[in-house]
């Protein structure tokens, strides 16, 4: 097959639904890549955390105000404070611990299944979905393709997350002192800096941003309680490639995989879903601290 005949297969709705995927990893994977780069704990509860925002989303919608804004607000907290709260009882005391990596792994997947189970308990194992807020209700057509408006506010909260992220993180003196602990913890604490108190905030803030992905998406995509398994795969994919611990990173990686999963079945019709996981492969072969690095880059 020649080139001009593969440029038609894409269209401006395959991109837009790229970016709109990989904004959406964007959020959770910036979670996870904070919470890595300065806490140094691979959370594989932060699927689960996505998972959650969309149904705290959900329920304060339908049984709450209805007011998607609100709901997405109190979603992302709710994520924000359950996080800070298995921080607090059962990660922090396995910091000091000689083998604190594997413990911190194990703790973190008992909550996956806490988290799941949890769900299914309370919603039951079924199906939902929400509709997007009344004023984006409407599609956009363009070039010859057609899109949900809703994708666009979705990527620009993205962009919007992004910028303020980064200038809190490297233009306030709350970011100095997480760039200074995640550089040298024991220096930061002999200089007075509360780090166990700066880690509980750090997974707090991560766990919020895993909870804003779930609630911005829940009016993309179905949900239920298998929602959050795909989505770590991905995240921890983009944070490979972008580099762990970078905001920027984790900004190109998210959309590099979110335009692979959209435009790679116009090409491949089979095998079309290993595309990130080679590209990671070659990330890891030839740049193995990732595309970017660095807390704050």
């Amino acid at each position: 097959m020649s080139l001009p005949s593969l440029v038609p297969l894409i269209g401006v709705s395959d991109v837009v639904i790229g970016l709109s995927l990989g904004s959406r990893l964007f959020l959770i994977a910036v979670g996870l890549s904070l919470i890595f780069g300065v806490l140094g704990v691979l959370n594989f509860a932060h699927g689960g955390f996505y998972m959650l925002g969309a149904y705290v989303t959900l329920a304060v919608v339908t049984s709450v105000v209805d007011s998607f804004w609100l709901a997405v607000i109190v979603g992302a907290l709710a994520v924000g404070v359950i996080g800070a709260g298995i921080e607090f009882a059962a990660i922090r005391p396995l910091y000091d611990r000689a083998d604190a990596d594997l413990d911190q792994l194990i703790v973190t997947f008992g909550f996956v299944l806490v988290i799941h189970e949890g769900i299914r308990f309370v919603w039951g194992s079924g199906s939902y979905s929400i509709d997007p807020p009344n004023v984006f209700d409407f599609s956009v057509s363009l070039g010859g393709s057609t899109f949900s408006a809703y994708r666009l506010v979705v990527i620009g909260l993205a962009v919007a997350v992004l910028v303020s992220l980064w200038l809190f993180i490297t233009r306030t003196y709350f970011g100095s002192l997480v760039r200074g602990t995640s550089s040298d913890r024991e220096m930061a604490s002999m200089l007075g800096v509360d780090v166990p108190r700066l880690y509980t905030a750090v997974f707090f803030l991560g766990s919020v941003l895993a909870g804003l992905g779930g609630a911005l998406s829940s009016p993309l995509q179905s949900t239920s309680p298998s929602l959050g398994d795909q989505v770590i795969i991905d995240a921890f994919i983009v944070v490979v490639i972008g580099g762990l611990g970078s905001i920027s990173g984790a900004f190109v990686g998210a959309m590099l995989i979110g335009m692979m999963q959209s435009l790679g079945p116009q090409f491949i019709s089979a095998g079309s879903i290993a595309i990130p996981f080679l590209a990671m492969v070659i990330v890891l072969l030839f740049r193995p601290e990732g595309l970017f690095g660095g807390i704050g880059e």
